[in-house]
């Protein structure tokens, strides 16, 4: 059965950080790209960052770039969401999702949780 839990959300004020890990288990976890997405209320689902499952490279929503960076640890079937310079507007639920040998996270196979990340102003 495969899981993916995340982890590291919480309540911070604007300007602060959190970092995001997910836990993956029950899969070949390096033969997954692995995404992190995000819901507000009332809004639709967006993706927030990537990474691929091969090569690693990464890539981030242009509301996030430059603030968010994504890493992956193969050793520990874990990816990660450091997320710096928070807004309020970052305020959500993050969840965690794998897709099989994909570059770029478009309709993953599996799907965390979520976890809820809400900043304060």
């Amino acid at each position: 059965q495969v899981r993916l839990v995340e982890s590291g959300g919480g309540l911070v004020q604007a300007g602060g950080s959190l970092r995001l890990s997910c836990a993956a288990s029950g899969l070949t976890f390096s033969n997954y790209a692995m995404g992190w997405f995000r819901q507000a209320p009332g809004k639709e689902h967006e993706s927030v960052a990537g990474i691929s499952w091969i090569g690693g490279s990464t890539y981030y929503a242009d509301s996030v770039k430059g603030r968010f960076t994504m890493s992956r640890d193969n050793a520990k079937n874990a990816v990660y969401l450091q997320m710096n310079s928070l807004k309020p507007e970052d305020t959500a639920i993050y969840y965690c999702a794998a897709a099989r040998r994909a570059t770029v996270v478009v309709t993953p196979d599996y799907w965390g949780q979520g976890t809820q990340v809400t900043v304060s102003s």
